[in-house]
């Protein structure tokens, strides 16, 4: 008896590929802590299940403490590194940084540019740390040329008021609607500013005590007025890439797809998380651990382990990946 020799069916049409994540091209400094930068945007886009695009715009020299000096990336070269990817990936969201130069600031916008409708949410770091003959300049150029084509502003509110409102002279600082409206002079048709600071509230948490509790507002706020946040409690530690953290967060967010009101919902809870979860590589501050949801849980037993989880029903579909 011959064996069957009748081929397998072969299927009609090749298999198609699973659409890719959402591809967010991040310009910002490399940062060799790992807390901030690039390491940092890379971390946070992977983690919110987008794929990050990185284009280094400057080499800082830091510890987890402090800045000690930045190179910048020539503009050339910043330019051809993102003209490069471009004409190879499709991209559906931009996160700015720190850009090193106000001649690199120039290069990144004529790229933002040509892409008017993919949204760009920029990150304006505290950079006390640069020389004034540097700093000015820079700041300059990022006023006129990144907030025009920013959707989202992201800093927090010391360094967006001497940003925005330099001359502010009144004995209470301004309000998030009031750095909507100079970021709206620019362009920019949203600020996300961190760090507002609230008053003690008396009583421990738990009620009764002594004491007094201090809490931080974050608030997206439009010309129009304030629209959401999120209250955090405020500790005596010092964290390092928070921001890098929440705006990257945001534009990955976005990047989806997402709307903006939930989206900062959920950056902002991702990077609550994040800092509770934080870890100290160094003797300087505190990083942010991105990867909060991807940790084993603890051993029965241990401090902080959790009750057993009810049964899954396996008919059901399974959990999202991202826990936030």
């Amino acid at each position: 008896m011959n064996p069957d020799t009748t081929p397998a069916t072969e299927p009609e049409g090749p298999v198609a590929e699973p659409p890719p994540p959402a591809c967010v091209m991040c310009f910002n400094a490399s940062d060799p802590s790992g807390a901030g930068g690039l390491a940092g945007d890379i971390a946070t886009v992977a983690a919110m299940g987008a794929h990050a695009l990185p284009i280094v715009t400057a080499v800082v020299m830091r510890d987890t403490a402090d800045i000690f000096d930045q190179h910048d990336i020539d503009a050339d070269v910043v330019a051809e590194q993102a003209r490069t990817i471009l004409e190879d990936v499709t991209i559906s969201g931009w996160k700015v940084g720190f850009l090193g130069s106000a001649d690199n600031v120039s290069a990144v916008a004529e790229i933002l540019s040509d892409y008017t409708e993919i949204p760009l949410v920029s990150y304006l770091p505290n950079l006390s740390w640069l020389d004034e003959d540097q700093q000015q300049p820079y700041l300059d150029a990022f006023r006129e040329l990144i907030l025009p084509a920013t959707e989202v502003l992201v800093g927090s509110h010391k360094t967006l008021q001497d940003f925005l409102l330099p001359e502010w002279d009144s004995e209470r600082p301004p309000s998030a609607r009031e750095l909507a409206v100079a970021a709206g002079e620019h362009g920019t048709r949203y600020v996300l500013v961190t760090g507002v600071m609230l008053a003690a509230k008396s009583g421990a948490k738990t009620g009764g005590g002594a004491g007094s509790e201090q809490f931080i507002d974050n608030i997206l706020a439009s010309p129009q007025g304030a629209i959401t946040g999120e209250k955090f409690e405020r500790f005596d530690t010092s964290f390092v890439g928070a921001g890098d953290t929440l705006a990257a967060a945001l534009a990955a967010l976005l990047a989806a797809g997402g709307e903006l009101q939930p989206a900062v919902g959920e950056a902002l809870s991702f990077l609550d998380q994040s800092l509770d979860a934080g870890f100290r590589p160094g003797m300087g501050h505190i990083v942010p651990d991105r990867f909060f949801w991807a940790l084993p849980p603890p051993e029965e037993g241990e401090e902080g382990a959790a009750p057993e989880p009810e049964p899954v029903d396996p008919k059901s579909k399974p959990a999202p990946r991202r826990v936030h």
